[in-house]
């Protein structure tokens, strides 16, 4: 899942919420939506593998 924040970078999100902070879990902050779809189908690919 991916945001954008206010100073104009995307962070990754997991999907699911992190059980013991209620909030989900950073998974890294880029500076384009691109990268972070790209580091995003990585961790896809790195669950099932």
């Amino acid at each position: 899942m991916i945001r954008k924040l206010p100073s104009g970078k995307y962070r990754l999100y997991s999907r699911k919420i992190n059980p013991k902070t209620g909030r989900r879990r950073n998974l890294g902050t880029f500076d384009s939506r691109a990268a972070a779809e790209k580091h995003e189908r990585a961790v896809q690919y790195f669950k099932r593998h």
